[in-house]
């Protein structure tokens, strides 16, 4: 087995998340018998999983060997590559390398669940070369949605691997310096072993835009509602670049600009520590934002997404306590919709224009969102300036990942893997593969606790929401015979007088199917119990096409 990856002088490769999806990305590189992870992300919960917010990648394989773990090298502070460190750091306990906007970003998650003392945060400078056991690491200055993004330079005795993180090239970032071309280049001419690269627009042709043309279609825009209402924008709280780019465009247009959202003000507090948008006037509290005359304040809000507990969501709602928008406001959603997010956006948007405000989105306005991530023509350009032997697609879903493959290939890499979570890759030229399978899967925080996502628990949740739940309790004698009525509940599964009627039905169900028993049959609970399990199933599927959580509670007196 090469899980030890003792043995042997080869490199390996492991993803435990972020490959056949986008989002959760952690991975492991082994070599002369140590481990090495490279970020420790989130996703985040949809409509199939009720009542969780966070999901978080299974690193049992990696916790089984954590005396082997060296340590935790971050690209950047995106929480689906730091995320998850205050939940799964404990079954770690190694030390952590970041740069210092991203350490400011880790120290907070972990003095939020008193961690701070116990955890070596290792602040690095945005280019910067280290040690970490076996592996010599450069830190390479890339441009992202985020400050400070590393492209991960490992040097080891078998070679050398690039792992991109998530980047693009924009020669006019606003926030940061652009990517360190000369160091890519440089990089290339070492001839380096393989490199693991982001997939996620792999399908977008040509070359991602700047920032800086963002900030001008922002501001043009803006001028279209002056002496108009309410400017609201939606954007991801992260993008630092871009909360920039709207208060800047707000100011050209005669207007302050407010924050709306708890994570808003985390983000630009950790910016601020760290030397970026210094020069931008102190931002409007969301409880101050209202006393603005409405043609005066744009207010940058959380929720791009949909997300249920953010600020945008609740101002559809009304729930907001300090913030509404109505008729004459304007909403400008400057942020892409991450797939599978698309009906909890869409409910949002039609609960605003409800109200009366309009809804403006890239699709009306291109301009306004520009992507944190390559482009075809960008990644082309990165395999002519890297040259690897080997090519590993990751941080996309199995469709990104095989056309990234095909993009390799037609870049003359000689060798492409692309590889699903637990694929644990020999990176050797002339003789790359999958040597083996690891057993990966995802956790949540359910209340508190951490449980397998397949877990009994949440699978009955999952039936109860899609299908409801129904309740029988039945008292009989020690021979059979009914001593009450049968008592019958259902929950959501109908209502009205719908449910008066089922009720009924139900319960003179139950009454026949026990008088067919046998008289031997009417003595067993368990033959008692599933009979009566199953006729209620099979009435709600024939009436309702619904197969409900059943319970059959039965209590016997002597």
């Amino acid at each position: 087995m090469t899980s030890n990856v003792n043995g042997d002088d080869d490199l390996y490769f492991l993803p435990l998340g972020g490959s056949d999806e986008i989002g959760m990305n952690v991975n492991l590189y082994g070599y002369a018998g140590k481990w090495l992870m490279v970020d420790l992300g989130i996703t985040f919960g949809d409509d199939s999983t009720p009542g969780l917010d966070v999901i978080l990648p299974d690193i049992s394989f990696i916790e089984k060997r954590r005396k082997d773990l060296v340590g935790l090298v971050i690209t950047h502070g995106h929480e689906d590559h730091i995320g998850a460190i205050p939940y799964l750091w404990e079954k770690l306990r190694c030390p952590i390398w970041c740069t210092p906007f991203t350490a400011s970003l880790v120290r907070r998650k972990l003095d939020d669940v008193g961690l701070l003392s116990e955890v070596t945060v290792n602040e690095v400078p945005i280019s910067s070369d280290f040690v970490v056991g076996p592996f010599e690491i450069e830190m390479v200055r890339m441009t992202h949605s985020i400050p400070e993004p590393s492209l991960v330079v490992l040097r080891t005795g078998a070679g050398t691997v690039v792992h991109t993180g998530d980047w693009k090239f924009d020669p006019n970032p606003v926030v940061g310096e652009a990517s360190d071309m000369e160091a890519l280049a440089r990089i290339g001419k070492e001839k380096p072993l393989a490199m693991i690269g982001d997939s996620t627009n792999v399908f977008v042709p040509g070359s991602t835009g700047s920032e800086l043309d963002v900030r001008a279609a922002m501001t043009k825009l803006f001028a279209q509602y002056n002496g108009k209402g309410r400017i609201a924008v939606a954007c991801f709280a992260s993008n630092v670049a871009r909360l920039d780019s709207i208060a800047r465009a707000a100011a050209a247009n005669d207007r302050s600009c407010a924050l709306v959202g708890r994570s808003l003000w985390r983000m630009t507090e950790a910016a601020r520590e760290n030397g970026y948008i210094s020069d931008l006037p102190p931002f409007v509290a969301e409880n101050e934002a209202g006393f603005f005359p409405e043609d005066k304040i744009v207010m940058i809000c959380t929720g791009s997404q949909g997300e249920a507990r953010a600020a945008l969501s609740r101002i559809a709602e009304g729930s907001h306590p300090h913030v509404g928008l109505g008729e004459g406001d304007v909403c400008i959603y400057s942020s892409r919709q991450i797939p599978g997010n698309e009906l909890a956006i869409a409910r949002v948007q039609n609960r605003l224009a409800n109200k009366g405000v309009e809804i403006v989105t890239t699709e009306d306005h291109p301009g306004i969102h520009v992507s944190g991530h390559p482009a075809r023509d960008d990644m082309i350009q990165m395999y002519q300036l890297i040259r690897p032997s080997i090519a590993v697609p990751v941080h996309g879903d199995a469709m990104h990942l095989r056309e990234h493959a095909r993009l390799a290939q037609s870049c003359q890499v000689p060798e492409v893997i692309a590889p699903a979570n637990g694929s644990m890759i020999r990176l050797r030229a002339g003789a790359a593969a999958v040597v083996e399978e690891v057993q990966t899967g995802a956790l949540v925080n359910d209340g508190g606790r951490l449980v397998c996502l397949q877990s009994q628990t949440l699978s009955v949740r999952r039936q109860m929401l899609y299908n409801g739940a129904a309740s029988v309790t039945l008292v009989m004698d020690k021979k059979g015979a009914l001593k009450a009525d049968p008592i019958v509940s259902f929950t959501g599964v109908t209502d009205g007088d719908d449910l008066d009627d089922l009720v009924l039905d139900a319960a003179d169900a139950v009454r026949d199917l026990l008088d067919d028993l046998s008289a031997r049959d009417k003595t067993k609970d368990d033959v008692v119990r599933e009979a009566t399990r199953r006729m209620i199933r099979k009435m709600i599927r024939s009436d309702y096409d619904k197969r409900p959580l059943t319970d059959v509670h039965l209590v016997r007196l002597q």
